[in-house]
């Protein structure tokens, strides 16, 4: 029989796991956004931005109802970094190419949360809810990918 503390222990791990990655979504996102030049771009990102909060929201509200009260985040240092390349990226000229170069990077690393997260054994809702999520990131991917290409 399955010990509770040690799943929700897994479950913790993999939503805090899912959390920070769009915690730095989000704040690179809204940077990205905030640097684009072609409009409709710019409030695609901004859209996308304030949709990783409420991924977030989501996850945190799960863990909070496990009992799990300390569950903001803050950027990592490697969010930290990679929004610091984009803005130098940009400045010497790397223009919306470049941006949308670093945003694919961050869209590949959230998926790659999503999917690490779910190679755990999650109870059911908790899956489904990160299937969802998953689906709108690598959806968003997709986009940021075309939207790359037709840059150049």
């Amino acid at each position: 029989m399955p010990n509770p503390s040690k799943d929700l222990q897994q479950t913790e791990s993999a939503l805090r796991s899912v959390i920070q990655s769009l915690i730095d979504g989000q704040d690179d996102l809204r940077n990205i956004g905030e640097l684009l030049k072609e409009a409709s771009l710019k409030e695609y990102f901004l859209a996308e931005s304030l949709t990783r909060a409420h991924f977030r929201g989501v996850l945190e509200s799960i863990l909070h109802q496990e009992g799990v009260h300390d569950a903001k985040e803050t950027a990592t240092a490697t969010g930290t970094l990679r929004r610091l390349w984009g803005d130098l990226k940009h400045t010497i000229g790397g223009g919306d190419h470049g941006l949308l170069t670093t945003a694919q990077q961050i869209e590949k690393e959230a998926v790659d949360a999503y999917e690490k997260a779910m190679n755990g054994d999650l109870p059911l809702p908790v899956r489904q809810i990160l299937s969802s999520q998953a689906a709108h990131v690598e959806s968003s991917l997709e986009f940021i990918k075309s939207a790359r290409d037709a840059t150049r």
